[in-house]
């Protein structure tokens, strides 16, 4: 989910996308800055990963990745695994906002978050298990086929998308601010659905055009059959990066988990796969070409 101070902060905004938005992290200068001391710290530490019990942190409602009921892709992956590792699934609940990884994976309350950047700087990361990006949302009933926010069909355009993500740059990039619409990114997402609003504006009319994390856009115009048509928004030279590998969050000191993880990924890659396109998640292959639904 580069090596300059530009480029760090971008990541991180993906990553509380992901998170937040998640929206959604995997993508903002955001709260993994604040742990990824802690995570450096730790890494000598003995493994207090459980062996008896699948412990999952989890955001409570934050769908399409997961909720209190289980609903989530995130959920149905913990699942699977749990179930090949013959232990039962446990998930300790909290917002995925600052304090979220404080709150569980290091108070050692749980073992693994399911979703987040693929070698990022706050835990250590398995093997990526999907690749997807930002992508551009119009009503199918436009008929707009350009990605490019160069084209001039997007000059009068009402734009929205999540404040501070990475495709804020691309509209600075072609002088679009004045149009855009923002919808919050650190949110409480048992109380907010900036993504959803945002989509639910695109169809009212409030707005012409949507970007936002992929995994949002493909969700809900399958889960609530919305008359939307979404593409991968393509990543401009010298422009910010907007498509991440996303992988599975552990603390530094339990590597015997992580190399598990990586086992049942590698091996179960397809069910994994299945999963997410059963919820209309956009994916990219290794070379970042959009995969056929």
């Amino acid at each position: 989910m580069a090596c300059s101070a530009g480029g760090g902060r971008r990541k991180s905004a993906m990553m509380m996308t992901i998170r937040s938005a998640k929206a959604a992290a995997f993508f903002v200068l955001f709260a993994g800055f604040l742990v990824s001391g802690v995570a450096r710290a730790q890494s000598t530490a003995p493994s207090l990963a459980s062996t008896s019990e699948f412990r999952v942190c989890g955001d409570p409602a934050n769908l399409p990745f997961s909720n209190q009921a289980g609903e989530g892709f995130e959920n149905k992956i913990a699942a699977l695994f749990a179930g090949y590792l013959h232990e039962p699934v446990t998930s300790v609940w909290f917002p995925q906002i600052i304090g979220f990884y404080r709150n569980t994976l290091f108070a050692h309350r749980c073992d693994v978050v399911m979703g987040t950047v693929a070698g990022g700087d706050m835990v250590d990361t398995t093997t990526p298990y999907y690749h997807t990006g930002y992508v551009i949302v119009t009503r199918a009933a436009d008929n707009i086929a350009s990605i490019d926010l160069g084209d001039p069909v997007f000059s009068d355009k009402k734009i929205g998308l999540i404040a501070k993500t990475p495709p804020t740059d691309t509209v600075a990039r072609h002088h679009l601010l004045a149009h855009v619409t923002p919808y919050n990114l650190t949110v409480d997402t048992r109380v907010e659905a900036p993504a959803k609003t945002l989509l639910l504006d695109l169809v009212a009319g409030k707005i012409d055009v949507g970007l936002v994390w992929g995994p949002f856009a493909g969700y809900y115009i399958k889960h609530d059959n919305l008359p939307l048509a979404m593409a991968f928004l393509p990543t401009e030279a010298g422009g910010p990066r907007l498509d991440y590998r996303i992988a599975m969050g552990v603390r530094p000191s339990d590597v015997t988990f992580r190399r598990t993880l990586n086992a049942l990924i590698q091996k179960h890659q397809d069910e994994i796969t299945a999963i997410l396109r059963d919820y209309g998640i956009p994916l990219l292959d290794e070379q970042g070409n959009p995969l056929k639904p």
